[in-house]
């Protein structure tokens, strides 16, 4: 859902590419508009997923990917022991503390992006059967593939969020603007 096209947006490809990821990443905290804590964690579909989870998974999956096209060690590391806590609330943390890492990890990967002598620059990634196998991206890709991921995830997020109280994404747009849907 296109809620605006900033001025940017009309413009450079960078430009583009970062003014699509805060779109999606947009449709993720709108979900939590209004919610409390409670109702952030809770699983109301059929679905393992909560708002909250897919939050804290957004945040750490982007700062992830920073930190592997610096070719430094993500700051959070999981592996097979500790996965599934991506996706939820664990020991102190809650959904501000989570809202407030991922605003620094866009702010840190917009900064990035800008910095980048060009899209074409590309990292290595690990030999892992997941990843492309030709073992490098570049930045344009990393791009494209968080703009997938967050959006895939801010869909979860639509559907989780009408399933606690009834709200569609364009009433959170609306809220989100304060002016009314409908």
């Amino acid at each position: 859902m296109v809620t605006h096209v900033s001025a940017e947006a009309q413009g450079d490809e960078r430009g583009a590419l970062l003014a699509f990821i805060e779109e999606q990443r947009g449709g993720i905290r709108r979900a939590l508009l209004g919610l409390t804590e409670e109702q952030a964690v809770s699983k109301p579909s059929a679905s393992e997923l909560s708002l909250a989870g897919l939050l804290k998974h957004v945040a750490e999956v982007e700062q992830g990917w920073v930190a592997r096209a610096k070719q430094e060690p993500p700051a959070i590391q999981r592996d097979e022991t500790n996965w599934h806590e991506t996706f939820q609330l664990v020991d102190g943390e809650s959904v501000q503390l989570r809202l407030a890492y991922w605003k620094n990890g866009a702010a840190e990967h917009e900064a990035d992006v800008r910095a980048v002598p060009s899209l074409d620059d590309t990292f290595p990634l690990p030999p892992d059967p997941w990843f492309p196998p030709e073992g490098r991206v570049s930045v344009r890709w990393l791009c494209l593939h968080l703009i997938r991921e967050i959006a895939r995830h801010a869909g979860h997020a639509d559907i989780i969020r009408e399933s606690l109280d009834g709200a569609t994404a364009f009433e959170l747009v609306a809220k989100e603007q304060g002016t009314s849907w409908g």
